[in-house]
């Protein structure tokens, strides 16, 4: 269900204790509603934890209820899930949208998360924290680059040698797509080797390691070579069909006849990493059972 809104009438009441009791969030959580703006009287924006307050409270909260899915590996601490391609890792802003982050809390709870992120449209594997102290030590993980990731991907085209491409990556400027990101020397720096695996009708199964980690680095890069992928509705394709695309305009036949396939072939494959000193490798290469199709 992701953010709803509830709503209580309130008498002299303060305000932190009220979130502690009633709707039974953690000192932390209560904190973290308030300083994000979550919590108005009256509908105005409370700032001060240990106001007082009296009216019509409204508070956002998040409701879990996800898709089922369910983790294919699992520890004391953390999980590591298959995500589908089109569900989001996060609820959209404050929209009241399913995510994965909805199974998570339906089985771990509240204080459980997602350490890192996939696109919506990318399937494969993705690490979620069932605590405070998981979360913190796998996100350090990740922003040092101590998490090795690996994907697939289905490009157009014949593909037949290693690259490694070195282009920076800028956030796109262009009010019409500003969710895509553009190739610029202003960006910044953006490393991916791409290894071709064979070769599927007119297209090429790569291997894709991205030592950087810049939102859609896979997808620009190889799209900035000549090889976009399979299915992507934003590269490799015209900016009006684009647009359409975000706006929910496109049907499944279009896009199919348009990008080559109803969902972008991409698929994060392998993570490896060290957790409390032990190493972990873990791979899921189901996506290859797709490509027969394409």
């Amino acid at each position: 269900m992701g953010f709803v809104v509830k709503e209580f009438d309130v008498n002299d009441v303060k305000l932190i204790d009220f979130l502690i009791k009633e709707l039974g969030f953690s000192m932390r959580e209560a904190k973290r509603a308030i300083d994000r703006g979550r919590v108005s009287v009256n509908d105005k924006r409370i700032t001060q934890k240990g106001a007082r307050v009296s009216g019509k409270l409204k508070c956002i909260i998040f409701e879990p209820n996800g898709y089922g899915l369910k983790p294919i590996f699992e520890t004391t601490h953390f999980g590591v899930f298959n995500k589908p391609s089109g569900v989001a890792v996060h609820p959209k802003k404050l929209a009241n949208t399913k995510s994965l982050l909805d199974d998570v809390r339906n089985l771990w709870g509240s204080e459980a998360n997602l350490v890192h992120r996939l696109d919506k449209e990318t399937s494969g594997l993705i690490i979620a924290s069932k605590n405070k102290f998981a979360e913190s030590y796998l996100k350090v993980a990740f922003q040092n680059k101590d998490v090795k990731k690996k994907y697939l991907a289905l490009v157009k085209g014949h593909l037949d040698k290693k690259y490694t491409i070195k282009k920076p990556i800028a956030v796109n400027k262009d009010e019409n797509i500003k969710v895509k990101v553009v190739i610029s020397d202003e960006g910044k720096e953006a490393i991916t080797i791409i290894k071709p695996i064979k070769q599927i009708g007119k297209n090429t199964l790569v291997e894709c390691i991205p030592l950087t980690g810049r939102q859609h680095q896979i997808r620009i890069h190889l799209f900035s070579i000549g090889y976009p992928i399979v299915g992507d509705p934003l590269y490799g394709i015209d900016n009006d069909f684009a647009n359409r695309y975000l706006n929910k305009l496109v049907d499944e036949k279009e896009r199919i006849a348009k990008t080559g396939a109803k969902r972008l072939m991409l698929h994060a494959y392998y993570l490896e990493f060290e957790f409390m000193n032990n190493k972990y490798i873990l791979t899921n290469r189901e996506f290859e059972k797709e490509l027969s199709q394409y």
